[in-house]
């Protein structure tokens, strides 16, 4: 099986390489394309007896397309191996440094183009050669000649080789797809196609209209112009009348590396062109000689892949989950796949309506993100992807753990199973109630529930305060030593002080948040108030509005939940709230949003400091935020607020303005 993965990944490999190389119209991600690659090169390893000399794995490029004469370069062109997030820099600086000792890098933008060599002799342009397969390129000098960038003749009489990208600026871009869509052409799908497509063309005047642009990065003979590292080599093609990229760093420590990316990840999307990443190269051409390369790459530089947006993967089934409330969450089941720099194999689907909506169907290909770049979710199917046979998806009407029927509430888009004692929904209770968020139980985790559901002794909520009466047999447990049980024990007991807040999002009320939970505790201060409160006067409350007032209603009116709450006071739980004196200030009643990191506290001191003052905390800006107050590395809230004129503050203003009342 194994050894026919490795036979059907190598002809996926091939024709995508042809797409992509030669075609210039990839049907695939390069997160795709790179996943397929990394499998191959994973099971060649597992199985050396495959090795074939004609694997994608040990090939550079593409072919050589007709219509251009072909040259055989006099040092290979060879790719960069790829590295996804801080781990693998580490792991690369850590070979080179054992190998040749201490260095440093030069860190470049990773330039979306078309890979190209120049060739001067005397002073003249003699030519310019595509990569092709990394040892015969094609012959493209003509159109080479168009892009005004790059020098005919140089004051330098020597050979010189220099290598670099032609790219496609993207203000360049847009034009040509404007031109394309008044035409009723086709649009080119990125700058990397599009500059590709223009080197390719025969007829030179349409490469001159197309405006294109190069940097050039390598200098292949520098020795024998007396450079010593590849940063006065850039500084030399600068000196010469080339274009060099200025956004690079030369970095003495591989977190200094790291360091610039991440400033370059929040600045790529401003720049006049494209960046799928950055490189690394080591500074010194003498290390850069005695590291060498493998047959494909070399092993003194690395490029890292900045995480991506959105990436492609197959959707291989749609399983149900029940939360602690009943409600039915759709969760697709993915072929694993890195997005935002971590691996995914899940995401969440939402519910039934999502589902109808984006018409995502078992075994369909899918454009997946993460949202806020934390949780996975799909955002379309790809039709034009999906197998002939292919039928849309039913959502199902019975409960996947109880057998339940499945209910939905009016105005609502989830379903939910009403059955209190279904085994789901009270693990997933127990599991939310001894949550960090709600009341902090700790080392009561989602294992350590189950476990003690299974055994008996965990069926409701209130059974966490009786536990106490099972340390005998807790201690008759596998992996439960005196120990760790009277810790658990301890930290059960120490929750009953918990404020009032804490216990209300414990409880796991429909609609109620952590935000809300703090919101009903200062507005009612006990328990007993809050479950008095009419409707009228709960949908006053800010953010607190008619669907979430019904839920706290229903909640408290069934009687199982008026009897948990009873057991909770006769075990000693606190069921009243910490006093919070709020002063007036210049933050009271205006909706405030944090970004960014902060130096002088953190995000939650700052939060308490602004409820302090009156202010209402938001998670996201929008038309009603007042104020938005940034750290460093402020991101895209920020630059929403300035888009809609929305006040800003940074954390040195912030902290001036509080200590006005601090001190008073």
């Amino acid at each position: 099986m194994s050894i026919e993965r490795i036979n059907e990944l190598r002809d996926i490999l091939r024709r995508l390489s042809r797409e992509y190389y030669e075609l210039d119209a990839p049907s695939v991600s390069d997160q795709e394309y790179d996943r397929y690659m990394q499998e191959l090169i994973e099971l060649e390893n597992q199985y050396p007896e495959a090795y074939d000399p004609e694997s994608p794995t040990q090939k550079v490029g593409g072919k050589v397309l007709e219509g251009f004469n072909k040259v055989a370069h006099k040092e290979v062109m060879l790719s960069l191996g790829n590295a996804y997030n801080f781990e693998d820099l580490q792991a690369f600086d850590e070979r080179v440094r054992n190998e040749v000792g201490n260095v440093e890098y030069v860190v470049e933008c990773k330039i979306d183009g078309l890979a190209m060599s120049l060739i001067y002799d005397e002073g003249k342009l003699q030519m310019a050669v595509t990569r092709g397969d990394g040892t015969v390129g094609e012959d493209v000098t003509n159109n080479v000649l168009t892009i005004r960038s790059i020098p005919r003749t140089i004051d330098f009489k020597g050979p010189m080789e220099l290598r670099g990208e032609v790219y496609m600026p993207k203000a360049s871009f847009e034009h040509l797809n404007a031109i394309r869509r008044e035409r009723g052409e086709d649009e080119f799908a990125n700058p990397r196609n599009a500059a590709a497509g223009s080197i390719r063309q025969l007829d030179s005047r349409i490469a001159a209209s197309r405006k294109l642009d190069a940097f050039w990065y390598t200098y292949v003979n520098a020795e024998n112009d007396g450079m010593t590292t590849h940063e006065q080599c850039l500084e030399r093609f600068a000196q010469l009348g080339f274009h060099c990229n200025e956004e690079r760093r030369v970095c003495k420590t591989i977190q200094d590396a790291w360091d610039y990316i991440q400033e370059m990840t929040e600045k790529r999307n401003d720049l006049a062109f494209d960046i799928d990443g950055m490189v690394l190269k080591v500074n010194s051409l003498a290390d850069q000689r005695r590291l060498g390369a493998t047959i494909k790459t070399p092993k003194w530089a690395i490029a890292y892949k900045f995480p991506a947006e959105e990436v492609i993967t197959k959707l291989h089934d749609i399983m149900i989950t029940v939360g602690r409330t009943g409600k039915i969450t759709p969760n697709a089941v993915l072929e694993p796949v890195r997005v935002a720099g971590t691996s995914v194999s899940a995401a969440t689907l939402h519910n039934e309506d999502m589902i109808n909506a984006k018409d995502v169907r078992v075994n369909d290909f899918v454009v997946i993100r993460k949202a806020g770049d934390i949780i996975p979710e799909v955002v379309r199917a790809l039709p034009e992807r999906r197998e002939a046979d292919s039928k849309p998806y039913v959502f199902p009407t019975i409960c996947p753990i109880c057998g339940s029927k499945l209910i939905r509430f009016e105005d609502e888009a989830n379903h939910y199973c009403i059955n209190q004692d279904c085994p789901a929904r009270v693990v997933e209770s127990i599991i939310h109630f001894a949550s960090r968020d709600a009341m902090d139980i700790d080392t009561l985790g989602d294992k350590k529930v189950e476990f003690l559901h299974n055994h008996g002794w965990l069926n409701t909520v209130e059974d966490i305060y009786k536990l106490k009466n099972h340390r005998e047999d807790l201690l008759q447990c596998e992996g439960y030593k005196e120990k760790s049980v009277d810790k658990l024990l301890n930290a059960i007991e120490d929750s009953k002080q918990n404020p009032l807040e804490d216990l209300i999002f414990g409880l796991g009320i429909r609609q109620v948040g952590k935000k809300a939970a703090k919101i009903l505790a200062q507005q009612f201060q006990t328990m007993d108030k809050l479950m008095l409160a009419e409707k009228e006067t709960l949908t006053k409350i800010h953010d607190i509005g008619e669907i979430t007032a019904d839920a706290i209603l229903a909640f408290f009116a069934e009687e199982k939940n008026q009897q948990l709450i009873e057991a909770l006071k006769h075990e000693g739980l606190r069921m009243d709230s910490d006093q919070i004196e709020k002063v007036e200030s210049y933050f009271t009643n205006k909706t405030v949003v944090l970004t960014g990191s902060l130096e002088r506290m953190t995000r939650d001191e700052a939060k308490d400091l602004l409820e302090k003052y009156g202010a209402n905390v938001s998670g996201s800006v929008s038309k009603k935020t007042d104020l938005v107050i940034y750290g460093e590395n402020a991101g895209s809230k920020l630059q929403k607020a300035l888009q809609l004129n929305i006040e800003t503050m940074d954390e040195v203003s912030f902290i001036s303005e509080v200590n006005r009342y601090e001190t008073t």
